[in-house]
């Protein structure tokens, strides 16, 4: 029986919904006083339930997946927008640029929790180890700075490879056992190591990209703007790299197979699928985001400590790959967004963000356990379907 033919979808719902987020985003960010951000956080839940129960949340889906790279490229846009809109505003743009790295940071996590099912409860500290590898190379070698950012993601992925070790030999609880007190002992090591610096931390050197210092102003004929923009021009070239791999990742064979150990580890090694093979494959590529993420940190923000690596940053990055959806690339960009952003306008909730993203988290797994944004099933054409012939 053919194959029935399916008209995509117009990309125009996808194409409006990034053009109102960005809008939102410029609202949102330009909010100085609690109550209107209180009222545009109701605005925008309201919104939502009103979209989704008219189905155009279902469309705009829809449009998003059947124009991937459209949409991909017009989010990149809305972002590089939102940023030149804030040019001057050091505080917005340094927001900005934080949740672009969170975003680098929970796409290394998916990779291992949403598409292997390894549960990494260390991220924060993987990230640290980027940020200390970038602090320490230049601060005393003359070492370039791309090669930096990539050393750092090597570091993450060479220390993790060595943790995966004893991981290898538990399954469930056990192997996230491993990865906690992982994470305790490396703020304890920071702390009490004053090679590192100790509880003071250490500085780092602003990134340099070919004789280009990226922490001076940038200044084009009568433009100004805060060096942060030359930041998170960066950071958002790395996130696209990013993405880019984990979405060819996710859909070839590669991703396939993970699918296959995270869904069921014992029907994939009696079809011989190699699980070790497959969890290492996931953890260290994971955990070279997580470094890359750090390293460029460490650079934008010039100086860490062991306080910025505790624990319960840990906990907030998973919390992240919760909300967004296990395995859902564009569910973690929408949660970072949603777990960075929303504290810091909203000051009222900043001493109680630990009890907000428990309580998120716990209310996620009752009433939305796929998530904000679930990842969609596999889907697999015919070369007659791409091509629109029944």
């Amino acid at each position: 029986m053919p194959e029935p033919s399916k008209k995509p979808s117009s990309f125009i719902p996808s194409a409006a919904a990034v053009l109102c987020g960005a809008v939102y985003m410029v609202f949102f960010l330009s909010g100085e006083s609690q109550m209107m951000v209180f009222g545009l956080l109701v605005g925008a839940v309201l919104g939502l339930a009103a979209f989704k129960y008219w189905r155009i949340l279902d469309a705009i889906g829809q449009s998003a997946r059947d124009h991937q790279g459209a949409f991909s490229i017009a989010v990149v846009v809305a972002v590089v927008a939102v940023s030149l809109y804030f040019y001057d505003d050091p505080f917005v743009l340094f927001l900005l640029g934080t949740v672009l790295v969170n975003v680098l940071t929970c796409l290394g996590l998916n990779i291992q929790f949403g598409f292997v099912g390894v549960m990494n409860f260390a991220g924060a500290s993987f990230f640290g180890v980027g940020c200390y590898t970038a602090a320490v190379l230049t601060g005393h070698t003359a070492v370039p700075h791309l090669l930096v950012i990539l050393m750092g993601g090597l570091m993450a992925a060479l220390l993790g490879f060595v943790i995966l070790i004893p991981v290898l030999k538990t399954r469930g609880h056990y192997a996230a056992l491993v990865t906690i007190a992982f994470a305790l002992l490396f703020k304890t090591f920071l702390e009490v190591n004053d090679t590192l610096g100790g509880p003071q931390g250490l500085k780092a050197a602003g990134l340099n990209l070919f004789g280009w210092d990226v922490g001076q102003d940038i200044a084009i004929g009568s433009f100004e703007g805060s060096f942060y923009l030359g930041y998170i021009a960066v950071i958002l070239l790395l996130v696209v790299l990013g993405f880019i791999m984990a979405r060819r990742m996710e859909d070839s064979w590669v991703g396939l197979n993970m699918d296959a150990v995270r869904l069921d580890e014992t029907v994939s090694a009696c079809f011989g699928q190699s699980i070790p093979r497959w969890k290492i494959t996931a953890f260290t590529i994971g955990n070279f985001y997580c470094g890359v993420a750090g390293a460029f940190y460490a650079m934008m923000l010039g100086y860490i400590a062991p306080t910025n690596f505790t624990f319960g940053d840990s906990l907030i990055l998973l919390s992240i790959v919760i909300l967004g959806g296990l395995g859902s690339m564009w569910g973690t960009v929408v949660a970072t967004g949603i777990v960075i952003i929303i504290p810091e306008k909203f000051q009222v909730l900043q001493e109680y963000r630990f009890l907000l993203f428990s309580a998120l988290v716990i209310a996620i797994l009752l009433f939305r356990p796929q998530g904000l944004l679930p990842r969609p099933l596999r889907s697999y054409r015919t070369l007659k379907s791409l091509l629109g012939k029944s």
